[in-house]
């Protein structure tokens, strides 16, 4: 199949180009914002657990997006491309040329919530809980946009049917690995948490946040079998491991303490545990 030519500047006005990538986050950030405060307004889904209310969670987005940019950015420099930037510190703040990491973003949100529930004086676990279920929809926005620029292709397949010639790749086909991402990592995550919401509510603070890093580093795991590593890293131990079609990659490494963590996660907030400081207190205020 052809690349389909989609301009990656939606909109210019003059000197001022607007790129998709940029209204990806946008949206993602957008969505989400109005997904979560639908959920701390749902009382069915809480029972006496202390949450943020929807007036927090709109200071939380501001939050978020500075320490999801952030870590972003510095996880792609130091997981990634470490040795270009230290030839070239500067290139660092060029962040419109492209440079993201997932697991670099999810560490410095993570590190925005922990500073904003302690500033609030807010359970942190309930506060990713909220943050995990809406998360799907900008890693779906951000996919596709990935898919519209053209990077981040798949491994060749040159006997796939679906597969796409991308501009920047060569003339083999190659997996769309970001539509792959997207519909993993996006809309089946989405799904799975919004089925988890349903089922356990947030009544165990920490479990809905095991529940989805255990579902992305899965989605993410399976999705690196089609997705080309980065050229600056390649495999990691090698091309040739058979059993894994060609090597381990760093999305695939930095994957398992994700998975690791998750399983943790869950295991504690079912035995009861993480429920300790974060229930409502509902002792009557002295006379």
């Amino acid at each position: 199949m052809p690349f389909p030519e989609i301009d990656p500047v939606a909109i210019a006005i003059g000197p001022i180009a607007i790129r998709w990538y940029a209204l990806a986050y946008i949206a993602g950030l957008l969505l989400g914002w109005w997904g979560a405060r639908r959920l701390v307004r749902a009382d069915r889904l809480w029972g006496d657990v202390r949450r943020p209310d929807a007036i927090a969670i709109d200071d939380l987005v501001v939050w978020v997006a500075i320490g999801l940019i952030l870590g972003g950015r510095l996880g792609y420099v130091l997981f990634y491309n470490l040795d270009a930037y230290l030839a070239n510190p500067l290139e660092i703040l060029a962040v419109w040329r492209g440079g993201m990491a997932f697991h670099g973003g999810l560490l410095g949100a993570l590190v925005a919530m922990l500073l904003f529930a302690r500033a609030r004086r807010l359970p942190a676990l309930p506060i990713f809980d909220v943050v995990a279920v809406v998360t799907p929809i900008g890693l779906f926005f951000g996919r596709i946009a990935n898919f519209i620029n053209g990077e981040l292709w798949g491994r060749p397949a040159p006997d796939v049917s679906w597969a796409v010639v991308f501009p920047f790749a060569g003339d083999v086909p190659r997996y769309p690995s970001q539509l792959i991402e997207a519909g993993t990592q996006g809309l089946l995550l989405l799904v799975v948490m919004l089925i988890a919401v349903a089922f356990a509510g947030f009544r165990r603070p920490g479990l809905i946040a095991g529940v989805f890093a255990i579902g992305y580093a899965l989605a993410r795991i399976v999705s690196e079998f089609f997705r080309e590593p980065d050229p600056q890293l390649g495999f990691l131990f090698g091309r040739e491991v058979e059993a894994l079609s060609g090597g381990v990659t760093m999305g695939m490494l930095l994957s398992l303490p994700l998975l690791v963590g998750g399983i943790v996660l869950v295991a504690l907030a079912r035995a009861g545990t993480t429920r300790r400081g974060a229930l409502v207190d509902r002792e009557a205020p002295s006379a």
